[in-house]
């Protein structure tokens, strides 16, 4: 296993004041002088080879509610009736792939896609289960009261924004316009362990608002950039410099944050990335005037302009009963049924954002470098249940790629011919961890050190070598 380590120093002469700053911003992670002193007597090309990067960015659109893989990617026509979906499965732009009847933009788009249609666990509880699919991480029990604690991991982006991040005035990692919750906020959404500078910055607010904006980047009134620097480093000094390396955990990874936050805050870059307003009408238009479909338009934006991860949540909660908000969560309540619910909201704008996503960021040649990810926590049970509905059902499910060194018109794995169980290749949570690093160059077997200060890898599963181009 590879212990995170930070490349480039060569002398201990090196360590200026902003290294040790790192340093104590590092600490979470188990980076601290000591370490980095040790690092300096490694051989030139001693290190571990990192795999090569395939993609740039990721951009992870979470389908919090878990969709119905029998109605969509992994339909079985020639089930018996209590299996089979209502829906018909028709042929699409690669060739042997079918998808469902209500998806036939999705179809023309197939070509350009990976189905994983082997994903299984056995979390059967939506805030377990979507710990599970937001870190790669098992969590330690199956249950609805699962709270977020610092025994937990940290999401993909938080890792990746501690062990590869971007330089500049961008954020490596940005999440938005939900915090996902049942009941108790959804595990898996932040930095953990790592500490809070490698928290997402989090947009809560609606991209398919009128007024949307960031007015957490804007500066008060009468304050200049040049004057909140000033009071930052006079802060700076009053903190003292003998406590520059024994800072608390929680002050040190304040203090990395507000040294992001003061960066993001004068970044024209950034602040034209989220402008909206600069596209065309008519091609949000096209992506759809819903939050979903303009949170898509802005992901694009985002990896444009430079940024490493984004997570885009469909909905902040698992859904019930709506026809025109909630996620994917319909197995039927107070004797309602899930397909009037799902015809009507949720195939229907997967239908519409889906293609035009993909579509958009392959025109742009963004598609090679951008991995894309569209997943929720778990499928949807192979029988029907009284209600003419499907209850969770993890075992196995389906998971779309795209781009960002994923192959083209493929499918991997397969279920049984209900769609119970994976008949081949079955492909874990911790092993899709493991692809995502890797086509990002990160190796999964890197470790980063928990609140406990030890060893934790990355990800704990194997590289699914068989979907990658």
């Amino acid at each position: 296993m590879n212990s995170f380590a930070c490349p480039g120093f060569h002398s201990a002469e090196k360590f200026s004041r902003r290294t040790l700053l790192k340093v104590g911003g590092l600490g979470m992670l188990g980076l601290t002088l000591p370490k980095l002193l040790a690092a300096e007597s490694l051989a030139p090309g001693s290190a571990v080879s990192m795999p090569k990067a395939k993609a740039k960015s990721v951009i992870f659109l979470y389908q919090f509610g878990g969709p119905s893989q029998i109605d969509m990617f992994d339909m079985k026509p020639d089930a018996s009736d209590k299996y089979r979906s209502p829906h018909k499965p028709i042929s699409s732009s690669a060739d042997g792939i079918q998808v469902s009847e209500r998806l036939p933009d999705v179809a023309k788009v197939m070509d350009k896609v990976t189905l994983i249609r082997s994903m299984t666990h056995k979390m059967l509880n939506h805030n377990s289960a979507s710990y599970y699919a937001l870190t790669g991480h098992a969590p330690p029990v199956d249950d609805i009261r699962l709270r977020d604690t610092l025994d937990l991991a940290p999401a993909y982006g938080s890792v990746v924004d501690a062990l590869a991040p971007i330089s500049g005035e961008l954020p490596t990692f940005v999440a938005y316009p939900h915090v996902c919750r049942d009941g108790a906020i959804t595990p898996g959404q932040h930095a953990s362990f790592l500490g809070k500078q490698h928290d997402p910055l989090l947009v809560l607010r609606d991209p398919n608002a009128a007024d949307f904006s960031l007015p957490e980047l804007s500066l008060p009134n009468g304050v200049s950039f040049e004057r909140l620097t000033a009071r930052r480093e006079l802060q700076k000094m009053i903190d003292g410099q003998s406590r520059l390396l024994d800072y608390a955990s929680a002050a040190r990874g304040m203090d990395a944050y507000y040294e992001k936050a003061l960066t993001m805050l004068h970044s024209d870059k950034l602040r034209s990335a989220f402008d909206l307003s600069k596209e065309p009408e008519k091609l949000r238009d096209r992506y759809g005037r819903t939050t979903y479909g303009q949170g898509l338009v802005l992901a694009r934006r985002l990896v444009e302009a430079g940024v490493k991860f984004v997570t885009v949540y469909f909905s902040d909660n698992i859904g019930g009963q709506s026809t025109d908000s909630g996620g994917w969560d319909t197995h039927g309540f107070n004797n309602t049924h899930m397909y009037p619910i799902v015809e009507k909201y949720h195939l229907p704008i997967t239908n519409q954002t889906l293609p035009v996503f993909l579509n958009d960021l392959d025109e742009r040649g963004l598609l090679d470098t951008t991995l894309v990810v569209w997943m929720g926590e778990f499928g949807r049970t192979p029988e029907l249940n009284k209600q003419t509905s499907r209850d969770h059902w993890p075992h196995c499910y389906t998971t779309l790629l795209a781009g960002g060194g994923a192959k083209r018109g493929f499918v991997y794995g397969a279920s049984d011919k209900q769609g119970m169980y994976p008949a081949d290749k079955p492909v874990r949570p911790d092993d899709l961890a493991a692809t995502v690093f890797h086509l990002l160059g990160i190796d999964p077997r890197t470790e980063v050190m928990n609140h406990q200060q030890r060893p934790l890898p990355i990800a704990e599963g194997e590289v699914v070598s068989g979907v990658i181009a």
